[in-house]
């Protein structure tokens, strides 16, 4: 099968959340199972590192390649993309992102020909990329080229929908015509991930549970009714993790390299993370790990509620990553007054994340919702066992059986949870019992991509 993946952001070239991870992993499966892929992404500057080997194609694309034989071609638009954020800066988001993503979406269309890509399926990617299925129905709808190609439309996070005002609608180069409450209307707006929807053959989410909460309008950001109508076209299939990335057997990251018959020395990183941190050294303490975008919906809402009981109970908490500067606030304040209970890290460093994984006994990810969640998923292959809120992804893989769940979303439940898995700490022979199952779970992106491929052949059918 011939396959075009678009994303806005693709490891190692760009990168500002899981989305990249996906459309890096994915077609890198998608290679390993015998097919034909290709990506397409802007070319930010980011992706013009020499480490990259990037060559030019002509004036506007350049490529490299990942994997066997992967071109990964960069649309270049010195205005567009020649900027430090991928999105925004600290003003919020760029002004004109409206134009850059729908130029990207025509830019893309266009080199597929260019190059004689005639492809199966074009999968795209967020709301960035969702409207090359408009476009091809909109523009090519009679081109022979794209005659047999099909498109499905992964939506990682409902909650970013690319919504612009009514005005730039002549800038996207499309009759007025498609600007309607069935299309690319919403409430008097554009909105890119609308239009990608209702254009697309095939819609998929990013777990199964996510895409039966998008459905509804606790969950939907106000397009839970167009998913009823495609509801016969909308399918949910859990991301996979890069055990070549994410393996405490051969992990470079961590104090000492283990395996679920040497569970021992997971300890020896719970020293290391202890020092690291500054942390007291105690095995028997039971040891928290975040690392998370610090933001309501990671949890932080109900978390921040209830942090002074937390940090006086017996345990002990690291924190790495950015988000909300009232979270900042809030947390520089608990480790003032908790200075050998908490540790925070206001910063990405991958190295770290790689020993808290190893050296956390509990990983919490309390998340309001969660399309999918990757911490759960290394967390288990590092034997660190998940506490987690009943959503989304996070309620397809943690259970009562491998993990600590709590049902109701406050500060009461959390708490209660906590104790529970402080509680179950405890009993050191059943805990490592519980670590070794964990860390025998299998979320490759192999098995993920045989789902995806029986997806295109869905869309491919229609």
């Amino acid at each position: 099968m011939k396959i075009v993946m678009c994303a806005s952001e693709v490891v190692p070239f760009a990168k500002t959340g899981g989305l990249a991870d996906v459309a890096s992993a994915l077609p890198l499966a998608l290679e390993e199972l015998g097919h034909q892929v290709i990506i397409v992404m802007p070319g930010y500057k980011t992706a013009h590192s020499p480490k990259f080997k990037i060559q030019k194609l002509k004036e506007d694309i350049s490529y490299s390649t990942i994997g066997a034989n992967i071109k990964v071609y960069f649309i270049e638009k010195e205005e567009y993309f020649n900027r430090d954020g991928l999105y925004g800066d600290k003003s919020g988001d760029f002004k004109d992102n409206l134009e850059r993503f729908s130029y990207y979406a025509r830019r893309t269309l266009e080199l597929l020909k260019e190059i004689n890509f005639s492809p199966d399926i074009i999968h795209a990617h967020d709301w960035q990329v969702a409207l090359i299925p408009v476009y091809l129905n909109a523009l090519y709808k009679d081109d022979k080229f794209y005659k047999k190609t099909k498109t499905a439309l992964t939506i990682h996070n409902i909650g970013y929908q690319g919504i612009f005002a009514k005005a730039q609608f002549p800038k996207l180069g499309l009759d007025w015509g498609l600007f309607n409450m069935e299309m690319l209307e919403f409430y008097d707006k554009i909105n890119f991930l609308k239009g990608g929807m209702v254009f697309c053959d095939i819609i998929n989410t990013v777990s199964p549970t996510y895409s039966k909460e998008i459905q509804t309008a606790e969950f939907g950001f106000g397009l839970e009714g167009v998913l009823n109508k495609r509801r016969d076209a909308l399918f949910g299939i859990l991301n996979g993790l890069d055990y070549s990335i994410w393996n405490p057997e051969n992990d470079e990251f961590i104090s000492r390299k283990y395996s679920a018959s040497g569970i021992e020395d997971k300890y020896k990183n719970k020293e290391d993370l202890q020092k690291v941190c500054n942390l007291p050294r105690d095995r028997d303490i039971p040891l928290f790990g975040i690392v998370s975008r610090l933001a309501e919906q990671k949890g932080f809402d109900i978390l921040a509620e209830d942090i002074n009981t937390i940090c006086r109970m017996k345990l002990q908490l690291v924190i790495l990553g950015t988000g909300n500067l009232k979270y900042h606030i809030l947390l520089e304040e608990i480790v003032k007054k908790h200075p050998k209970v908490v540790s925070l890290h206001l910063k990405f460093d991958d190295p770290l994340a790689h020993k808290i994984y190893a050296g956390s006994d509990i990983f919490l990810m309390p998340s309001r919702y969660e399309p999918c969640g990757l911490g759960q998923l290394i967390s288990f292959r590092y034997g660190t066992i998940p506490l987690v809120f009943k959503t989304g992804g996070l309620a397809d893989t943690v259970n009562a059986d491998n993990g600590f769940v709590f049902s109701h979303y406050n500060k009461d439940d959390l708490l209660k949870t906590i104790k529970k898995a402080m509680a179950a700490y405890k009993d050191k022979t059943k805990w490592q019992a519980l670590a070794r199952q964990a860390m025998g779970y299998n979320f490759s992106w192999t098995e993920a991509a045989k789902k995806y491929l029986k997806l295109y052949e869905k869309a491919k059918a229609k």
